[in-house]
């Protein structure tokens, strides 16, 4: 009994031990985004700001995947951000509740739609868009920008600027950010070289024209979009998500420098410019890739169907005296043998002695496309 005891108590401690480094490691990578977030800022009053604002994507993320429990690890590391700027007051408090509260929020919100971290579904890049990012970050815009008024850090006409600015770096960390956080761990590279080159063929465009569209006086920032779509539908979020985050960056370099596109315009017109841009891209990226992948999901669900009822009638049809399967052996509609025939030759792009989704999602990989939904 006492070894029973023993178990169960070391099996508690390892549990917390656990839970105590997941809400350590958050705080860590939260700390740490923080302060890569400040490289391009932007001041009002006392007030600082950052057009794209990583940790409101990564808080999000912990809370989806590692669940509600990690929120000190949220608090922990706005703390000691915070603290790196100054001594702490009231109105730092005030910020680092907000930056609690806010993803705690979204992530509340997600879940009374039944979001789904593997955003396969329309309905997810939506709700990660409208209620995870527009909606989730209004309370850190309005908690942050209310304490610093009310600290008399912040004076009431930059009131709306700030909040605004704010609120907008907030979503686009959660737009940009977080995506790429949920899709990451389930990624897994193709082994069919046959994409290869077109993988290759898209990096070497990509590192190509970003910089030329954004750099550039001209103001050719939307060429970025060719190039986001053909990501997204090749290679999915997991295309698409990277290359979301490389244009963002380059763009919000641009804005703060007031080079390149951005060269000529008053902040407030920089700012605007730089989040349409950032919100239109990944607004694209994630909805494109949601509606591909929902479609590939789709199309496997019915040949799925297909293959079963394909099965069955391979076994109520009548057979014939001498046309029949060898004896005591009934017939292999999953090997694509009918009664009476001989087996099939494997299609062209399908795995041979395979058959069903998992041979031809096979054959999709390998030519980069997708059988139809019945044989």
């Amino acid at each position: 009994m006492a070894r029973v005891v023993r178990t169960e108590e070391s099996r508690r401690a390892g549990r917390l031990s656990a839970a105590l480094l997941r809400i350590l490691g958050v705080a860590a990578v939260y700390w740490g985004a923080g302060e890569l977030g400040l490289l391009k800022q932007v001041t009002f009053g006392e007030a600082v700001v950052t057009p794209l604002w990583p940790p409101t994507g990564i808080a999000l993320a912990a809370l989806l995947r590692l669940g509600p429990g990690v929120w000190p690890g949220v608090t922990l590391g706005a703390l000691a951000f915070v603290r790196t700027l100054g001594p702490l007051n009231t109105a730092d408090i005030g910020i680092v509740a907000g930056n609690t509260l806010a993803p705690l929020c979204a992530l509340l919100m997600l879940r009374k739609v039944a979001f789904r971290t593997q955003l396969d579904r329309l309905r997810d890049g939506v709700a990660l868009v409208f209620l995870g990012a527009l909606g989730g970050m209004l309370v850190s815009a309005t908690v942050g920008t209310a304490s610093l008024l009310l600290g008399g850090r912040l004076p009431a006409d930059a009131w709306w600027p700030t909040w605004s600015a704010w609120w907008a770096g907030d979503a686009m960390g959660v737009l940009v950010v977080t995506p790429l956080l949920l899709i990451l761990p389930r990624y897994r590279p193709p082994w069919n070289t046959r994409r290869w080159p077109e993988a290759v063929a898209l990096v070497v465009v990509a590192a190509v024209v970003t910089p030329v569209a954004v750099t550039s006086p001209l103001s050719m920032l939307y060429l970025i979009f060719p190039v986001l779509i053909w990501a997204a539908l090749r290679f999915e979020l997991a295309g698409s998500a990277p290359y979301v985050l490389f244009a963002s960056v380059l763009a919000i370099s641009e804005a703060t420098d007031s080079v390149g596109a951005f060269e000529g315009h008053t902040l407030v017109e920089r700012m605007i410019s730089l989040q349409v841009l950032n919100g239109s891209a990944a607004l694209t990226s994630l909805l494109l890739a949601a509606i591909v992948t929902e479609q590939a999901n789709v199309r496997l669900k019915i040949q799925e169907a297909c293959d079963e009822l394909a099965a069955v009638v391979w076994r109520l049809a009548p057979k014939e005296p001498g046309t029949g399967p060898v004896a005591g052996r009934a017939p292999d509609p999953a090997a694509g043998q009918a009664p009476g025939r001989a087996p099939e030759r494997p299609r062209p792009g399908t795995t041979p002695g395979r058959s069903g989704p998992e041979g031809r999602r096979s054959g999709a990989e390998g030519n980069g496309e997708e059988d139809g939904p019945c044989p």
